[in-house]
């Protein structure tokens, strides 16, 4: 099963833009994300995202459908 779109919201809140990808898994772990979640945010290719969209196009494989 895929990682939700609200989870990867939810992992991210309080994020500033532009972010690194290694402060963003940071920040979703104490945002208690789940491992599914984190490990798509640290399989991404991008080393860091200038927006929410962008880390959403970059984890998009790993979404599963709603």
């Amino acid at each position: 099963m895929g990682v939700q779109v609200t989870e990867v919201q939810k992992a991210l809140k309080g994020a500033s833009y532009p972010a690194r990808r290694d402060d963003l898994v940071q920040l979703a772990q104490s945002n208690g994300a789940g491992g599914d979640v984190v490990d798509a945010l640290r399989g991404t290719d991008a080393d860091s995202f200038d927006s929410p969209a962008d880390v959403m196009k970059a984890v998009q494989g790993a979404l599963g459908a709603d």
